[in-house]
């Protein structure tokens, strides 16, 4: 039953997120409603490897993930789905913006984006922090949907050089409904949804899309992406109409294709980007990754959060 809810809640909610990812996360709940259970790394095969949520610090430098499926309130999923709660991300976002140690955020960005709920309150919190601090988000590698929403406040926007294959941008919204009765009349099944109140129930799995439903549902996702837009906008500085006719609608772009667009503002590795920020070349950064100014760091933010930072250099 708690997999049921579940696919019920992502059939029901309204998505600013790849459509391929969506697939795999649905055909995950799928299989475990049915009573399968995968393993851990059939999971991440699917749909991407879990990482810790937890921000790490170089220096004056705050590196905050933004990871795998976005969702509001997510809780146990967290570690099955790989997703990232956006409450956590505003956090630290915030928490990075009022530490006066730090100079630059840097939001290290491997998303294809996730649900809508939640998304306005992390890109506003990005937004708010270019008052504070520099703040820059790499597409490291995957920058889509909800995932360029929120990094589209940023005051600037690095993609890696292997960030190909349409990884960039995706500014759309869209949701589902997922229709069982043809599914049940084949089992044999028949169920009557009983309402009290013309609108209760509205959009039930086991029934088709009514005519009312649908057009409730379209406007919908118009608004959202019409927020979308504007969001995009004004962290880019640019009109709603000048993101639709630059930036595609509802199109996703590699990083050479989105940086000619205007999407990102350069092309560059993550530690290069770390490198320019300190003054200093990648080599050197790898090979002091042992010297005591990373130690010091160690200190500071701990040893599970040095370790995450080295993974970002080598």
């Amino acid at each position: 039953m708690k997999y049921q809810r579940i696919a019920r809640y992502v059939a029901s909610t309204l998505w600013a997120m790849d459509e391929d990812l969506l697939g795999e996360l649905v055909a995950v709940l799928e299989y475990r409603s049915a009573g399968h259970v995968f393993t851990a790394e059939e999971i991440r095969a699917r749909i991407g490897e879990p990482q810790p949520a937890r921000a790490a610090t170089n220096g004056a430098i705050a590196i905050v993930p933004l990871r795998g499926v976005i969702a509001h309130h997510m809780g146990s999923m967290d570690e099955s789905s790989g997703g990232m709660s956006a409450e956590r991300f505003t956090a630290m976002v915030r928490q990075a913006a009022a530490d006066p140690s730090i100079g630059t955020i840097l939001i290290d960005a491997d998303s294809g984006g996730g649900t809508i709920p939640g998304v306005m309150e992390a890109a506003d919190a990005v937004f708010e922090a270019r008052d504070q601090k520099r703040v820059i988000a790499i597409a490291n590698a995957w920058m889509g949907s909800a995932a360029y929403w929120i990094c589209s406040q940023a005051s600037e926007i690095v993609g890696i050089p292997s960030a190909l294959d349409r990884c960039i941008g995706s500014i759309g919204v869209f949701t589902v409904h997922l229709d069982q009765s043809e599914k049940l009349a084949k089992e044999g099944s028949k169920l009557t949804v009983i309402r009290a109140g013309r609108y209760k129930a509205e959009g039930s799995p086991f029934e088709p899309l009514s005519e009312e439903f649908h057009a409730k549902l379209q406007a919908s996702a118009d608004a959202a992406k019409a927020q979308f837009v504007k969001y995009v906008a004004r962290g880019r500085g640019l009109t709603p109409a000048q993101v639709t006719a630059q930036y595609g609608d509802g199109d996703a772009f590699s990083a050479p294709d989105a940086k000619k667009a205007g999407l990102i503002d350069r092309i560059a590795t993550m530690d290069q980007t770390i490198g320019r920020l300190v003054g200093k070349s990648s080599s050197a950064l790898r090979a002091e990754a042992d010297d005591a100014e990373l130690a010091a760091v160690a200190a500071k933010a701990g040893e599970e959060h040095l370790r995450a930072f080295r993974r970002q250099l080598l």
